[in-house]
């Protein structure tokens, strides 16, 4: 059954969070935190995890028992409301038949595994076996009963139908995960031991096989042992959720509401037994005045110090900031930290604009650095998945991954260019820089909702600094910085398209080697509180983890405009953030979710494509039309020099573009794309009245979706080795001659589109200080659009297998070509063909 949801934004009840999509075992990847650092099993009951998961507390802090929220079933809702809970219901068991097949492919191998361990050649002894897949037989038995009395409830579904008595039977069986939880981390390290120690179990816990749905066409998915094994600790936090929202759904004297009731209750307080062992050791400290200081967020921040750039780890604390350095240790010694400076947060304000003179000056560097690093990593990832496969590989992998550490670790340093300012009334300012507004919002409200209770300032004597600092390493709960080598490396680039619907407007960010970049924003509506509409993005993916949504309303008065660059004027409404979990979304169908911010409520849905599909050049077959036909044609159709579509869009972006901050990187929505492509292949007769009315994005988008959708690349095939061997030349005046030959080598029609684009591109990177669009910028975006090979080459070249591979392998060249045209002074058609006629004079 398709049900057909329109994508919409609205102001929602703080206390309703019903999304059926919520209960499937497809959490938090490998058991990583947000910033890809490893996690002990502890069930997170922080503010920024939705759903809440945790046991209700009154206002002095005491634990109440659950309630669901009144009203719901009100005024003759009994029916709604039981239609309500059968739909959580399946959705629940979907989920559940997603959790056992998650467990049956963790338990495939043990069963060989156990039997080879007592033969002359085992891969893991019996203990190991069973330190590994430790109760996963137990928690399997309890989920296939729990599944199979549950599956025929909800086929024969009515008003009477009582499922409570289950999901009681299930809690009473938690303990079994209690077992599991405590010998959680020994698994882990078990498993990591025995994968470095032998290559056959390696290879077995890095491809476990896990069946589709029933329904699904897709068979298996490949899935690592260590994300499987993250599963049943998630499960217990969304079988806590699935029994809220049946309490909201079930009235109170269904014979289902006690037993539900109780079921939730056992939950909770197992949910909390856990935390209650784990919360004093990671997040509170004892002052030798004896007062408990709970550690309430910490993260790694840049920060800008005595001209320079330095990560610093920060500690949020009840009552302080603390801003932390690793201290430098012998080989053996544990890692302490060391105190650089603390503010009490009652003392503690952020910086006004018109304080910003006394902060130091921020250090960009070109972003042509920043972007060839980016690529350097991307060509590394590579190679290391590349070294896995061969044989004896391993050396060389470890070689690439410090190396790829330590340019990650660069970029994470280099990247944020976002202020963050805070003041210490009595003393000194400091100035962080993050990378996305996102971070830079979390912060400030976690400050600004400790500094609404009843704050003393404190001095810290040196003694109380040094046991503080001391317990900053036991509390951490952010333990590497966040970068792709601390993540799970398997995970492949996707593209992903959202539906997403604005407050007044929306972005979305994704992150991309250990910082977020912003990667699409939807039109502002002006006027209304209540937008209606639909868009779509596609999003390009590198390693990213997860997606963010910002809320904002736009500020449309002038006087406010903000001098500072890096700073965004209009006002957050609300952020979300969901994992993006490729398993989770292996159909063709759209994945929907929720996220609920401050009230307000944005529903979207998104699906994978992957980038083989995204990269490939089909040849061309139709004449008619623009897209995906040659450009030879279209010219001589048009009795043109450079086809229409690509003169329309360079002077639209240049009309009322050129300032618009992203522009070519943005993505556009996608549907007002594919209404510009349908107008331009039909010839529309309306065509400048769209293109006037366009967002300028989608406008953008079109262009480059021209160039991506030539059968052949604008620098052509035939070309593109000459290419990629004259950018490489490190004689100047040998590359000055190639480079300008391959251009004289190009037909025409290419070569004037070219020449025009080129020199748009010029003008759009003079407004860098405004649209944040450099050369490099720019080249990065635009020079695989125009110089990818089509698939008839890429299967030529015998050590490249795919689209992907090609990707990573070239494109730093391709950039480098299409920056090295972009740089050199301008290059007239006509003087061109005047040296190519006197070049064959001459010869």
């Amino acid at each position: 059954m398709l049900i057909s949801i329109s994508p919409s934004l609205s102001r929602c009840p703080p206390d309703f969070n019903y999304n059926t999509d919520g209960y499937e075992g497809d959490g938090a990847e490998d058991g990583k935190s947000q910033d890809g650092s490893e996690t002990l099993p502890y069930i997170d009951e922080s503010p920024t995890m939705s759903p809440q998961l945790c046991t209700p507390q009154g206002p002095d802090g005491e634990m109440v028992s659950p309630t669901p929220p009144e009203g719901l079933l009100a005024g003759g809702d009994i029916e709604k409301g039981l239609e309500m809970k059968k739909l959580v219901l399946s959705g629940f068991l979907a989920s559940e038949e997603i959790y056992i097949n998650q467990l049956e492919a963790l338990l495939l191998p043990m069963r060989p595994l156990k039997a080879t361990a007592t033969t002359s050649q085992p891969v893991l002894t019996i203990q190991q076996v069973e330190t590994i897949f430790y109760k996963i037989q137990d928690i399997f038995e309890i989920h296939k009963e729990f599944y199979d009395a549950l599956l025929p409830n909800i086929q024969q579904w009515d008003e009477k139908v009582t499922v409570g008595h289950l999901f009681q039977k299930l809690a009473s069986q938690l303990g079994v995960y209690k077992a599991f939880v405590d010998n959680y981390k020994v698994a882990l390290e078990t498993a990591e031991k025995c994968s470095q120690a032998n290559g056959q179990f390696q290879k077995i816990s890095e491809n476990l096989k896990v069946k589709g749905p029933k329904d699904s066409k897709d068979c298996t998915t490949t899935v690592s042992m260590e994300a499987l094994l993250y599963k049943p600790i998630d499960r217990v936090t969304r079988s806590t959720l699935v029994l809220h929202d049946l309490l909201k759904h079930t009235p109170k004297d269904h014979p289902d509401f006690p037993l539900l009731q109780d079921a939730l209750r056992i939950s909770q307080n197992f949910l909390s037994s856990i935390n209650e062992e784990i919360d004093p050791r990671r997040t509170a400290v004892t002052t030798p005045k004896g007062e408990a200081r709970q550690l309430v967020k910490d993260g790694f921040l840049v920060e800008v110090s005595e001209s320079s750039r330095k990560l610093r780890h920060v500690f949020l604390f009840t009552d302080l900031l603390l801003c932390a350095k690793m201290k430098k240790t012998s080989v053996g010694r544990q890692q302490q930290y060391e105190c650089k400076w603390y503010i009490p947060l009652a003392d503690l304000t952020f910086q006004t604009l018109d304080d910003s003179d006394s902060c130091p000056s921020i250090q960009i560097l070109p972003e042509h650095e920043i972007e060839e690093m980016k690529i350097k990593i991307s060509v590394l990832k590579s190679d290391i998945q590349k070294e896995k496969k061969a044989p004896k590989g391993q050396s060389r992998v470890e070689r690439l991954r410090k190396k790829m550490n330590e340019q990650e670790s660069w970029l994470l340093l280099h990247s944020p260019t976002i202020p963050f300012r805070i003041h210490n009334k009595h003393g000194k300012s400091y100035q962080f820089l993050l990378s996305s507004d996102y971070e830079r919002s979390e912060w400030r409200e976690s400050i600004q909702k400790l500094q609404k209770k009843d704050l003393q300032t404190c001095v810290l004597s040196s003694v109380e600094l040094q046991v503080l600092t001391s317990s900053c390493f036991k509390l951490r709960t952010v333990h590497n910085i966040p970068v792709t080598s601390n993540k799970d490396g398997k995970k492949p680039s996707h593209t992903i398209s959202y539906y997403s619907c604005p407050h007044p407007y929306c972005t979305l960010e994704v992150d991309s080697y250990g910082y977020f970049v912003s990667k699409a924003k939807t039109r502002a509506f002006r006027d209304t509180t209540e937008p209606q509409w639909n868009e779509e993005f596609e999003i390009e993916l590198e390693g990213s983890q997860y997606l963010r949504i910002l809320c904002y309303e736009k500020c449309y008065d002038k006087s406010m405009l903000n001098k500072d660059d890096n700073e965004i004027v209009d006002k957050i409404m609300g952020k979300g953030q969901v994992q993006l979990d490729p398993q989770t979304v292996q159909s063709k169908n759209w994945h929907m979710d929720v996220i609920e911010m401050n009230g307000i409520k944005v529903e979207f849905s998104m699906k994978f494509t992957s980038r083989d599909l995204s990269l490939k050049r089909t040849p061309s077959k139709k004449q008619s039309g623009v897209f995906g036909v040659k450009i030879n044609v279209v010219t001589k159709r048009e009795r043109s020099k450079v086809p229409y579509i690509v003169r329309q869009c360079i002077e639209e972006v240049e009309k009322r573009g050129i300032d618009e901050v992203g522009i070519y990187r943005i993505s556009g929505v996608a549907t007002d794309i594919q209404a510009l492509k349908t107008a331009f292949d039909t010839n529309t007769k309306d065509i400048l009245v769209m293109l006037s009315d366009m967002d300028i994005n989608a406008i953008a988008g079109t262009l480059k979706l021209y160039f991506r959708e030539l059968p052949e690349p604008l620098l052509t095939d035939r070309l593109y080795p000459a290419f990629m061997e004259g950018i490489a030349l490190s004689d100047p005046a040998a590359k000055e001659n190639c480079m300008m030959h391959l251009l004289r080598s190009l037909p025409d029609p290419n070569l004037m589109t070219f020449l025009i684009l080129l020199e748009h591109l010029k003008r759009v990177a003079e407004k860098e200080p405004i649209n944040k669009m450099s050369l490099h910028n720019l080249a990065t975006v635009f020079g695989p659009t125009l110089l990818r090979p089509s698939e008839s080459e890429i299967t030529k070249a015998q050590h490249i297998t795919s689209a992907s591979d090609i990707w990573s392998h070239d494109v730093m060249a391709q950039v480098q070509v299409l920056l090295y045209y972009l740089q050199h002074p301008p290059i007239s058609f006509a003087e061109l063909k005047r040296n190519t006629l006197y070049f064959s004079t001459d010869v």
